[in-house]
């Protein structure tokens, strides 16, 4: 073990979460608790508290656990990390049987989004079927792609996978997590491109994908300066994405975690392109922990499904 993993250890094993070290292995991320616009998140052996507007109610858990955190981040004043010399350079975390590589960003995050963890179950499941159902593997377009969540999710269910972001440390980052998962012989794509040019090309080249999963940003800038809102850009992307759909489609997962795009209005923007086929299902993704322990509301979502 390094010497800030030694450290970390001692300082759990010393600390009111020292019960939970053994399950950290097991099941790597856990909410803790939430409240007085904050989160208390479990990842791995590293407990931390960072910002959450969506928690106004109270906290349940005592203050003296809060404090003893491994380490707090703050945006009052500037994003900022208090205890964040406590932290490893980077660890890794199994979530529902995948593993992710995390490390802390002068942005407060770390490289996983485990709100998603149904919608990963969600795609796995629907790639493994449409496979036995169609005899051939799925066509995934994961546009926004991140750390590739959704990549892992597909690509293990035997998907065919192009993977897009805009952010070329983000790629470097998602192929990090497929060799983890020791998917580096999958049919992956890894794509370094602005969302919009990308869909124009793939357009003009005439392909098609059977599932396209997408998880816009509020705001964000293509490889070469482009500017993405999503108020403005939204509604034109979706067009795009419905002239991609194959001939025996699977669906689109749109997902987002701006505040004012709720699930009535994601439900509201899909249902505009494939009125009067298949289904729609949408609702707020959540952030949880034991039974006990509110769930935190943490982005919208909707499916289309053929």
């Amino acid at each position: 073990m390094s010497p800030a993993g030694d450290k970390l250890l001692l300082s759990l094993l010393a600390s009111p979460w020292a019960s939970l070290y053994e399950a950290c292995m097991a099941n790597g991320y856990e909410l803790l608790d939430s409240g007085s616009f904050q989160k208390l998140e479990r990842f791995g052996s590293v407990v931390l508290s960072r910002p959450c507007a969506q928690a106004v109610w109270r906290k349940a858990r005592p203050e003296s656990e809060w404090r003893a955190a491994t380490a707090t981040f703050f945006r009052d004043g500037g994003n900022q990390w208090r205890g964040r010399d406590r932290l490893p350079e980077s660890w890794e975390i199994d979530v529902d049987g995948a593993r992710f590589l995390l490390s802390s960003t002068d942005f407060g995050h770390l490289g996983i989004f485990p709100e998603q963890r149904d919608q990963w179950r969600r795609i796995r499941d629907l790639c493994s079927d449409y496979a036995i159902r169609h005899h051939r593997a799925a066509r995934v377009l994961n546009l926004f792609a991140y750390s590739g969540g959704s990549t892992l999710a597909a690509a293990v269910a035997g998907a065919e996978v192009c993977h897009v972001d805009a952010s070329k440390g983000m790629v470097d980052w998602a192929r990090k997590n497929a060799s983890l998962n020791r998917l580096d012989d999958r049919p992956v794509r890894w794509i370094v491109d602005d969302v919009n040019k990308f869909l124009d090309r793939e357009i003009r080249r005439e392909r098609s994908y059977d599932l396209i999963i997408l998880d816009p940003p509020s705001y964000g800038r293509g490889a070469k300066g482009e500017v993405f809102k999503i108020e403005n850009d939204l509604p034109q992307l979706l067009k795009r994405i419905a002239s991609l759909m194959s001939g025996q489609p699977l669906g689109v997962l749109l997902s987002c975690h701006t505040p004012e795009l709720t699930p009535v209005s994601l439900h509201h923007l899909l249902i505009q392109e494939f009125e009067g086929r298949g289904t729609l299902d949408s609702g707020e993704m959540l952030l949880r922990g034991e039974e006990k322990v509110l769930p935190v509301p943490s982005g919208s979502y909707c499916w289309w499904l053929a």
